[in-house]
């Protein structure tokens, strides 16, 4: 049965306001909602179209009577954080995530109109560890549980909507596992990593890397709202990039730092503001992580239109990244770095000064 009326949470944001937009053109969707605490900006207000804005804060009850006053029969859920610099800080991004996530659940509970639902959550709930398996499924557990930050509050969230499919057994509910998005429009921390001129990876490792391009991001939400099809569904493209591979395909130079100074990086780099990268981003650094996607394909019946590669590349095109120096120049700056003529401090003294933090 297709929806009839879909309720949108962070609409400010890329994916949120986009699907918006996306639902809005569908004739058969008879009204579409985006909520928000802030409003989406003027060009993505243009874009949604019909789509009506709501200036709300799903972690104020007061969203349980936006849903009942509206009859809403579907919600997604996209307004979940992973940079606590553009939330006001970890607790608030923790309040946002968790708490508003639980207050809008509470109000699909009570509301008899709610039919589906839809999350946009994140493969991080796996975690990143030295014993991680080649490929996690759904049905796999992390190695080690995510102590802080994201994947935490993806993992809570996670749970509290399991609960809610026990209270709510009449309402389709599904997950969508999200790798690293990627594309020339968005911009997050894995953008913002990439674009820097002098990129910090951990010293002796080479993660593997895999992509969700944006377009296909919003193909597989929009997907998930025009058809029912409960389950939890990792979402990611095929193929996977090495991390030194992706550098060089950005055309930047890698500065291997010593594993004991990469907390010490990431921590600088939040603090000049450049990249908000937290601990458990840094080990996805170190060790990577790769998802199956077989049921995506199955069972939800989508297959990405770019492969990691391809996505990554065209990240580049559009953000329109050049080489920071020849290619040969490069390759000899980095056996100069690997030679270890630099010392751990020198190393984040170089990569401070290369983007303009002192």
């Amino acid at each position: 049965m297709p929806p009839s009326v879909v309720l949108v949470t962070g609409v400010s944001r890329f994916l949120g306001g986009h699907l918006a937009a996306r639902l809005a053109a569908d004739p058969g969707i008879e009204r579409v909602l985006g909520v928000d605490i802030v409003p989406p900006s003027r060009d993505m207000l243009r874009r949604m179209g019909r789509a009506e804005f709501v200036r709300a804060d799903i972690r104020n009850p007061l969203i349980a009577k936006v849903i009942s006053r509206a009859s809403v029969d579907t919600v997604v859920h996209t307004a979940l954080s992973s940079e606590p610099a553009r939330s006001g800080g970890r607790t608030a991004m923790k309040e946002m995530n968790v708490i508003g996530t639980m207050q809008l659940l509470a109000a699909c509970q009570k509301a008899s109109s709610v039919r589906r639902m839809v999350l946009k959550s994140t493969t991080a709930v796996y975690g990143a560890s030295s014993r991680d398996p080649a490929l996690f499924d759904e049905t796999m557990t992390p190695k080690e549980i995510p102590s802080g930050g994201w994947a935490k509050d993806a993992t809570e969230i996670e749970g509290y909507l399991r609960g809610f499919a026990r209270r709510r057994p009449d309402v389709s509910v599904t997950v969508l596992r999200f790798s690293n998005l990627i594309g020339p429009r968005v911009d997050n921390a894995f953008t913002r990593y990439f674009s820097l001129p002098v990129v910090p990876t951990v010293l002796g490792y080479d993660a593997r890397v895999q992509l969700l391009h944006e377009e296909d991001g919003l193909a597989v939400l929009e997907r998930a709202v025009s058809e029912e099809i409960p389950g939890v569904f990792n979402v990611a493209a095929d193929g996977v990039l090495l991390l030194s591979q992706a550098i060089r395909r950005a055309g930047r130079v890698a500065l291997p730092v010593p594993g004991i100074a990469v907390g010490s990086v990431g921590k600088l780099l939040r603090t000049a503001r450049i990249v908000d990268y937290s601990p458990e981003q840094l080990r996805l650094l170190n060790f990577g992580r790769v998802v199956d996607t077989t049921r995506l394909r199955r069972q939800f019946g989508f297959t990405p239109r770019w492969t990691t590669v391809q996505a990554f590349d065209d990240f580049v095109r559009g953000a329109v990244l050049r080489p920071l120096l020849p290619p040969d120049r490069i390759d000899a700056l980095e056996r100069v770095l690997r030679e270890g003529g630099i010392t751990a401090g020198r190393q984040v003294d170089k990569l401070l000064s290369a983007v303009g933090a002192r």
